[in-house]
């Protein structure tokens, strides 16, 4: 591929890799958080895009870029790779075709903005800043061109929670990447964060986190928006996405803060999944992100990866 060859160019052959890439994604659901933990884009707020079962607009989240009576507009469509710029975005009422100002908090913020890219090797959550008059808008470094994906995870104030998602393309020399390999261990920042359970189809099922720094468990985990770990979770082929919230939360006489996070989630059926563990110790935020497989699926040799650095650069700006 000739290295000057802009994203315009390679949209759709691109989209066509991913496909490839990740064909399993196309014969699963994403997953679901049982009622014990609480979690962004439920049965209520998931599914944007209506399938023959009906079942994709119950399970999956960030499909459709309207659900709801509520429509993203995202007014930044395209950045430059590697180069700092603005992203501005609203919400907007169908019914009138007003932006939405009156957001009711869920989980310390207003709305929260996940960025990943196509091939699921770049991760970003958010925390943009509103203005009076209902627009959004963050600073976003990506580090490498290619196609991604922005979800708005947010709720409006008397309105049900939802999740929307619209196309993000960011230009410069493309580099195809392969998929991410399955893993349950990550490694960043000097922390070893191991993933412990498994997705079972069809049944809800716990995985625990387990933080480790220099070879000690790290027993003082900091609350980050009112919980001691915060996990994405991003289905293969289409990243049908679903925020899930750890079982307990810091005060309630029971959780403890670390080394173990614990999660309960159900795998519809069998496929590949990506996760993003968002954590906080010593002050600052980190993600440690597993490829898993629910059962079912084709097994692959596990590998330990290397997170990618947190944007501030931390990807988690407030």
């Amino acid at each position: 591929m000739n290295t000057g060859l802009r994203i315009t160019v390679f949209a759709a052959a691109l989209a066509a890799a991913f496909g490839t890439a990740y064909g399993v994604g196309g014969t699963v659901d994403a997953i679901s958080p049982e009622p014990k933990g609480g979690a962004h884009g439920g049965p209520v707020a998931a599914g944007h895009e209506e399938t023959s079962g009906g079942h994709e607009a119950a399970a999956s989240g960030g499909l459709g870029i309207s659900q709801g009576g509520h429509t993203l507009d995202l007014k930044t469509p395209r950045i430059e790779a590697g180069r700092k710029a603005e992203l501005r975005f609203a919400v907007v009422q169908d019914s009138t075709g007003r932006k939405v100002t009156a957001y009711q908090r869920e989980h310390g913020k207003e709305l929260h903005l996940i960025l990943a890219s196509r091939d699921m090797s770049v991760y970003r959550h958010l925390h943009p800043a509103r203005a009076a008059d209902g627009t959004w808008s963050t600073p976003v470094d990506l580090p490498k061109a290619g196609s991604y994906r922005v979800f708005a995870d947010f709720k409006p104030r008397g309105g049900e929670a939802l999740t929307l998602g619209a196309d993000l393309a960011a230009s410069g020399t493309y580099e195809p990447a392969e998929p991410p390999e399955r893993n349950s261990t990550a490694r960043v920042d000097g922390y070893e964060v191991k993933l412990d359970g498994d997705l079972t189809p069809g049944k809800a099922s716990e995985v625990t986190l387990m933080v480790n720094k220099d070879g000690k468990p790290v027993r003082d985990l900091q609350p980050y928006l009112g919980a001691y770990g915060h996990l994405v979770a991003l289905r293969s082929g289409d990243l049908a996405y679903l925020h899930v919230h750890p079982n307990g939360e810091p005060g309630d006489g029971r959780t403890r803060p670390g080394p173990e996070v614990s999660f309960t989630a159900t795998a519809p059926s069998a496929g590949a999944y990506r996760l993003f563990l968002d954590f906080q110790h010593e002050g600052t935020v980190r993600t440690a992100a597993f490829t898993v497989h629910a059962r079912g699926a084709v097994d692959e040799p596990e590998k330990p990866s290397q997170a990618e650095p947190a944007e501030d650069e931390a990807g988690h700006a407030h």
